[in-house]
């Protein structure tokens, strides 16, 4: 019954009919102005004033819709970027294949587009395989709808009548729960590859199914991933991982056939022979921090995605003879090297990585000042709850992780208590080594004395 009213609400024209816009009034959207930055509704509004069209598009229209807070916001008009430039003091022209106006006011940023024209052979700058290299030919309005991605996508709202502009019938397609491709699936998805990972990250994101047309052609079509430059696939991973729906979208991803060395990092997340579930367990736990609007770290993330590979590099080593603390390193500067080369960390990263893998160890000493030295760490937090994920996937014993959480939280006498119950580590103790002294300076024999 509500399939058939929304149906007849935003009817599709019929096929081969000229795609028209249908203006859809607040009293039928049902989102309000208050849902939208106030800043990016001053910015459409200076746009207007200055005598150009000016809506909030995309992602910030669509989250309300269906019922999500909006994290961005941005905005699409028919100013050229020099024009859009020249209004805003507090702005600047970025990028090469499609140039974009970042506007800003104190820590917020709104990233203003102009209307695009369709891709033109002759004006498109594309490689062998149809991906769009750079391509900055404006249009209108009508054709700006038609260049994004998603009818979900190509909804444009008027902050000065708080009307939805919809060319595709994506509220249409947002009510009944479909993920829509505009145009041919296949051609979107060679112009730019990277789409059919954000059609899996959008569907599980916002729980909308794919539509069957937009989704049988990603298996026989995902070799085209390996065109897309790896700091931008990526960047694609992370916003998937960082989506609050991370566990969704890998299961998905796995079932689309995008791994098996299309996407190094979902390899890593996939294949865990011996650490499976605390792969998992990290990304449950990542979901409910975004869920709960906690702070995350693509650091932490990726310590725990690597670290089993670490753990077995490591005992090689001291197979072989290595002391531990120098067999650690080594481990980890291995694992970090050959994963740099195919998954684009960044030395931040890595280095945010090293030392929650480095920490691991110093939580078996519990005896002496070493306790007190270990939670004075800046990073002693984030270790501390990769230590408590890897006794929750059965690598360690919890014990462990609650002597630490009640010393970290205890009084000076508790914490003396606590260090005498403490095991203490199978090491031997370090002596204290004896200062050796520097051999005196030869001196000349005394002369005998008188009558010897």
């Amino acid at each position: 019954m509500i399939r058939k009213l929304l149906r007849k609400v935003f009817r599709r024209p019929d096929s081969g009919a000229l795609p028209g816009p249908a203006t859809i009034p607040a009293s039928q959207h049902g989102i309000s102005r208050e849902g939208f930055s106030r800043f990016a509704c001053k910015v459409c509004t200076v746009l207007q004033e200055n005598g150009h069209s000016a809506y909030i598009v995309g992602g910030a229209v669509r989250d309300l819709l269906i019922g999500h807070t909006p994290k961005d916001f941005d905005v699409a008009t028919s100013a050229t970027p020099e024009e859009v430039r020249a209004l805003f003091r507090r702005s600047r022209i970025i990028g090469r294949r499609f140039k974009i106006v970042h506007v800003m006011s104190g820590r917020e940023t709104i990233e203003v587009s102009t209307f695009r024209a369709m891709h033109d052979d002759a004006a498109a700058e594309t490689d062998e395989h149809g991906r769009v290299l750079r391509d900055n030919v404006y249009g209108n309005q009508a054709e700006d709808a038609t260049r994004r991605d998603f009818t979900a996508n190509a909804l444009y709202y008027d902050p000065s009548s708080e009307t939805i502009v919809d060319y595709h019938h994506g509220v249409a397609d947002i009510r009944q729960k479909t993920l829509r491709m505009i145009g041919d699936p296949r051609s979107r998805y060679r112009e730019d590859p990277v789409r059919m990972l954000r059609a899996v990250r959008l569907g599980a994101k916002l729980d909308l199914v794919i539509a069957p047309d937009a989704r049988q052609p990603i298996r026989e079509m995902a070799q085209l991933l390996d065109n897309v430059p790896a700091a931008r696939l990526f960047d694609e991973m992370l916003k998937l991982l960082f989506s609050g729906h991370a566990v969704k979208c890998v299961k998905q991803l796995r079932e689309e056939g995008l791994h098996h060395g299309l996407l190094p990092l979902l390899d890593v997340i996939l294949e865990q022979p011996m650490g499976e579930r605390f792969v998992w367990l990290s990304l449950e736990n990542t979901d409910e921090r975004i869920r709960a609007d906690k702070s995350v770290s693509p650091g932490f993330l990726f310590a725990t995605l690597l670290w089993h590979q670490v753990l077995a590099n490591w005992e090689l080593r001291k197979k072989d003879g290595e002391q531990p603390h120098p067999a650690l390193f080594e481990a980890m500067d291995d694992i970090l090297d050959t994963q740099a080369r195919k998954l684009a960390i960044t030395k931040r990263i890595a280095g945010d990585i090293k030392e929650i893998w480095a920490l691991q160890p110093r939580f078996e000493k519990r005896g002496g000042k070493s306790p007190y030295r270990l939670i004075e760490q800046p990073r002693y937090r984030a270790g501390w709850d990769f230590l408590r994920l890897r006794a929750q996937s059965g690598e360690i014993d919890m014990a462990l992780v609650d002597w630490w959480l009640r010393f970290a939280h205890a009084s000076t006498e508790q914490r003396e208590a606590l260090l005498a119950e403490a095991p203490q580590s199978a090491a031997s103790p370090s002596r204290k080594r004896r200062r050796r002294r520097k051999p005196r300076p030869a001196t000349e024999a005394a002369p005998p004395e008188a009558g010897n």
